[in-house]
């Protein structure tokens, strides 16, 4: 049986930047529908999050994207009575090298501009506040105290009660086949279940958005890459003020993890894939790193780890807002590693851009459809 569904907006996808576009959305009076592959809603990358949460980025946009996320954030718990789990334990980035760390007084600056007052500590600071690093090495570190860990789940699940008491339909288990195109308008989206018409589409299906383009007749520069992660067994003593610690060069990070330590480490290698399987070989280079740059974790036991997928572009930026290639579609999508964090300010300056022609919160003009040239990964 098939059934036909219109809605003023289409959301293709029920991750963070999804259900954060759909609640407001539907908050201003928009009939939304949000289609996701998934049987269950928040399954996909957003349920595979790190949980960090930082205001330390090279570009103004991210930065300010940051800001208006965390006054979000601030509110969440009262807005959507969703416990969000907001810890401000801070990031650290550890550098060793002086071109690191020219490259880093340039973003520091670019920072103090836009209101973050992000920090530079020596090693004897690094020390004082994470006694448990190895700073063999390690020659200047940044440091910004507004920064930390939030619950991905908990802001996905918060955002899906909104949207629904908002009024905007929520189906899952609902995967996108194909589109009705015509005259350089989607007419209707393809499902097993039926076609689903509307008047403006949103793509925002993550690592999968650049699969989902291609099923609809647009070429959209997202692909997935493998990242993977590995929690300890509770460590005796450690608390919740452990910061968010990146050892930049190696891009090898690790924070508090509910009294264990949670550590991921990123192969530029990795070729893009929906793999997420857990890579052995890699395990062990991430292990052996994670444990000479905190000496503690030799002492510790892995109790469970995973691998997720990042959506990442040529530039390692976002898209958010209209695609040229046809009249009707948006997207918010390629967020390179950083979507969680920039899901309420991207899902709010999202429906800006599809109700009022143009986001306002946030000046989202770099992340607007460019061209695309090669790109290399960037923590920052």
């Amino acid at each position: 049986m098939t059934s036909n569904t219109t809605a003023d907006v289409v959301i293709i996808g029920g991750g963070v930047m999804g259900m954060s576009a759909a609640y407001h959305l539907a908050g201003r009076g928009a009939r939304v529908t949000v289609l996701e592959a998934e049987p269950m809603f928040g399954t996909g990358s957003t349920a595979l999050n790190a949980g960090g949460f930082r205001h330390q980025f090279s570009t103004a946009v991210n930065i300010e994207l940051s800001k208006q996320s965390l006054k979000m954030l601030a509110r969440f718990e009262d807005e959507f009575e969703q416990p969000i789990g907001y810890n401000p334990c801070g990031y650290l980035f550890l550098l060793d090298s002086a071109d690191d760390v020219a490259a880093f007084r340039t973003n520091v600056e670019l920072q103090h501009a836009h209101g973050v007052m992000t920090e530079w500590l020596s090693p004897d600071d690094v020390a004082r506040l994470a006694p448990q690093v190895n700073r063999d090495g390690i020659i200047a570190a940044t440091f910004c105290d507004r920064d930390g860990l939030v619950d991905p789940n908990g802001i996905l699940q918060g955002y899906v009660r909104g949207a629904s008491r908002a009024g905007a339909t929520l189906r899952s288990g609902v995967r996108v086949t194909g589109a009705r195109v015509r005259g350089g308008v989607i007419e209707a989206l393809h499902t097993p279940a039926g076609d689903v018409t509307g008047g403006t589409f949103l793509l925002a299906a993550g690592p999968w958005s650049g699969e989902v383009g291609r099923l609809i007749g647009v070429d959209v520069p997202v692909v997935p890459i493998r990242r993977q992660i590995a929690v300890t067994a509770p460590i005796p003593g450690l608390t919740k003020s452990f910061p968010f610690v990146i050892d930049f060069a190696q891009s090898l990070y690790f924070h508090y993890e509910g009294g264990a330590i949670l550590t991921g480490m990123s192969n530029h290698d990795e070729k893009p894939a929906f793999n997420t399987s857990v890579d052995e070989a890699w395990r062990e280079r991430h292990i052996e790193a994670a444990v000479n740059r905190l000496p503690m974790l030799g002492e510790s036991e892995l109790a469970h780890e995973w691998a997720g997928l990042y959506e990442v572009t040529p530039d390692d930026q976002a898209i958010i807002g209209r695609l040229p290639q046809l009249k009707n579609l948006f997207a918010c999508t390629g967020f390179s590693g950083h979507g969680l964090m920039h899901g309420p300010s991207a899902g709010l300056a999202v429906a800006e851009e599809i109700l009022d022609g143009a986001a306002h919160t946030v000046d989202i003009g770099p992340l607007r459809w460019r061209e695309f040239g090669a790109g290399e990964y960037n923590v920052v």
